[in-house]
């Protein structure tokens, strides 16, 4: 029995050290380099100021340089890149402030840190003016 044994467990040893316990999945930051190449970052974003005229759109790219149709993709990408997860939608559960912060509306739609984003956002609660307001200068500050 022991003969049968000892070659059977020298056998496992190799795939002992392949077993070992995970991080986790790992969310690539914009510009890191991942298996697949850098990681994508490329927004659309479409504003509509609740006043009766036209939606504006505005694009921003971070890979492989800032770029888009932003005054400064930059500081815009910079920003962002500052924020644990700038695209998480609101808890449904989260308890917000009843308060009004505009009929403005935007709609975030493209990619970042490689993983798809479509998110919409309004000031329609201290939430919702907080979620727009931590998005700095994705969205315009002048909506007052």
């Amino acid at each position: 029995m022991r003969r049968l044994l000892l070659p059977v467990l020298l056998l496992a040893v190799p795939f002992v050290g392949a077993c070992g316990a995970s991080e986790g999945p790992v969310t690539p930051v914009p510009g890191e380099l991942t298996e697949q190449g850098p990681a994508e970052a490329s927004l659309e974003v479409s504003l509509d100021r609740g006043d009766g005229g036209s939606a504006e759109t505005r694009t921003l790219t971070c890979e492989p340089e800032p770029g888009g149709t932003y005054a400064d993709p930059a500081a815009v990408c910079d920003h962002l890149q500052g924020l644990e997860d700038p695209f998480a939608p609101l808890p449904a559960d989260q308890m917000c402030t009843q308060q009004f912060g505009g009929p403005q509306t935007a709609t975030v739609t493209g990619r970042w840190a490689g993983e798809p984003v479509d998110l919409q956002l309004d000031r329609t609660d201290g939430c919702a003016i907080a979620q727009w307001d931590r998005l700095g200068p994705l969205l315009p500050a002048d909506v007052d």
